[in-house]
C-alpha cells in the first residue's frame, strides 16, 4: 500500500531529526550546570509545541529564569514521533527530564529504564475518532474490519485501545495502519483510509470541513481514550541533584495557577494557539467548559493513579509491553510533598 510507504519513509526521516537533535543534546552531557528536558512535539506549525503546561513553560521561558541566577542552563529538545526516541534518550544518559505521555512513559519503565513519576503533566486529554464526511461509520463498533491510521507507541494508541475496549473491541478486530497525525490526516483526506484517531489534528479535520467525529472520548464510558501526561526525572537525575526537582515542580506549580487563573484564560488558549499552529477557535472549543486548574494539575492523586495503574494494565494486555511495571514503586510523590506549601 502507498499510504503505508510513505508513512515508513517519514517515521525514518522523523527519526533521523530527532536523533540529530539529541545527539547535539549530548554533546553537553559531561558539563555542569545544566537540564535537558526532552518534550514529544505534537504542534501543527513551525513552532515547537508540547501542548498544554510545557508551551507555556517553554514560551515564557520560566524554568531559564528560575535557573539563571545560578548559572544553571535549561535546555530543551522537542520530538517528533518523541516515545520510542525519548526512550532511547533516556538510556543513553541524553536526558534528565521528559514530558512524556503514559503509553510511552510506561514502555520505557517497562524496559527498565531509571526513571520515576514526579508529577502529573496533563490529563483529561481528549481523542476523536474522525471520518470522511457521510462515512457509515457512527460508532466504534462500526470500524470493524475498516482501515483506521494510528499513530502507533504513542499515548494515541493507548487511548485507541481504551476506546475500543470500552465497545468490546480489539485492535485485530480492525485493520490498523501505523500514521503519524499528519500522514493519518492527509490519508483520510485522500480516502486512503476509513478513520483516524487523534486529537487537535482531528478537529482541524472537522473544522475545515474534511472530516466527521462520531466518536469523542468525552462521551465514552468512564473516560474511556481521556490521555494523560506524565512528568519524569532519571534516578540519578533526583539523586544528585533533588534541591533542583524541587525547584522544577515549585515553577510548574506556579506555572498551573497562572494558566488556571480565570483572567488568563485567554492569554493561555492565544499561547496554546502561537505554539501549536492551531487556530484559536478551536482550542476554546475543546477547552470549552474545562477548568484549567484542574486538566494541569501536578498533582499524583488517587484519580491520576488509578487511570495510570488501568494504563499500565491495558500496556501489558495488549502486549504493548513485555514486563508488568511496578507503579507503587516508579511513582516518587516526595518533591511533590515538598512544594506543596511553598507561595
Amino acid at each position: 500500500m502507498a499510504v503505508s510507504r510513505l508513512a515508513t519513509f517519514l517515521h525514518r526521516l522523523q527519526a533521523g531529526f530527532a536523533l540529530f537533535a539529541l545527539l547535539c543534546l549530548a554533546q553537553g552531557a559531561l558539563a555542569a550546570g545544566q537540564i535537558r528536558i526532552a518534550v514529544s512535539d505534537i504542534g501543527a506549525g513551525g513552532k515547537p509545541a508540547g501542548g498544554g503546561l510545557v508551551d507555556v513553560l517553554h514560551a515564557q521561558k520560566r524554568l531559564e529564569q528560575e535557573f539563571a541566577g545560578d548559572g544553571i542552563e535549561v535546555q530543551w529538545v522537542f520530538v517528533k514521533g518523541a516515545g520510542p526516541v525519548i526512550n532511547e534518550a533516556f538510556a543513553n544518559g541524553q536526558v534528565d527530564m521528559a514530558f512524556l505521555g503514559d503509553l510511552a512513559s510506561i514502555v520505557g519503565k517497562s524496559g527498565n529504564l531509571d526513571t520515576r513519576v514526579i508529577a502529573a503533566a496533563a490529563r483529561g486529554v481528549n481523542h476523536y475518532l474522525a471520518v470522511r464526511p457521510g462515512s457509515s461509520i457512527k460508532s466504534l463498533a462500526d470500524l470493524k474490519g475498516k482501515r483506521v491510521g494510528l499513530f502507533r507507541g504513542t499515548a494515541a494508541q493507548l487511548s485507541f485501545i481504551s476506546a475500543l475496549r470500552s465497545s468490546g473491541l480489539r485492535e485485530r478486530d480492525l485493520q490498523v495502519v501505523n500514521l503519524d497525525f499528519a500522514a493519518a490526516s492527509a490519508a483520510l483526506a485522500a480516502g486512503h483510509i476509513d478513520a483516524t484517531w487523534g486529537g487537535n489534528n482531528t478537529l482541524a479535520l472537522a473544522q475545515r470541513g474534511l472530516a466527521e467525529l462520531p466518536v469523542s472520548s468525552k462521551h465514552t464510558r468512564h473516560g474511556a481514550g481521556q490521555l494523560s501526561g506524565l512528568v519524569l526525572v532519571t534516578e540519578r537525575f533526583a539523586t544528585q541533584h533533588p534541591q533542583w526537582v524541587q525547584r522544577l515542580l515549585k515553577v510548574q506549580r506556579e506555572t498551573v495557577r497562572w494558566a488556571g487563573d480565570p483572567a488568563n484564560r485567554d492569554a493561555y488558549i492565544e499561547l496554546q494557539a502561537s505554539q501549536s499552529g492551531y487556530p484559536q477557535s478551536l482550542l476554546r472549543a475543546e477547552l470549552e467548559g474545562a477548568e484549567l486548574a484542574q486538566l494541569l494539575s501536578p498533582e499524583l492523586d488517587d484519580a491520576f493513579v488509578a487511570r495510570l495503574r488501568e494504563s499500565i494494565e491495558i500496556a501489558q494486555e495488549a502486549r504493548l509491553i513485555r514486563r508488568p511495571v511496578d507503579l507503587d514503586a516508579w511513582l516518587d510523590k516526595r518533591f511533590l510533598e515538598q512544594t506543596n506549601d511553598l507561595p
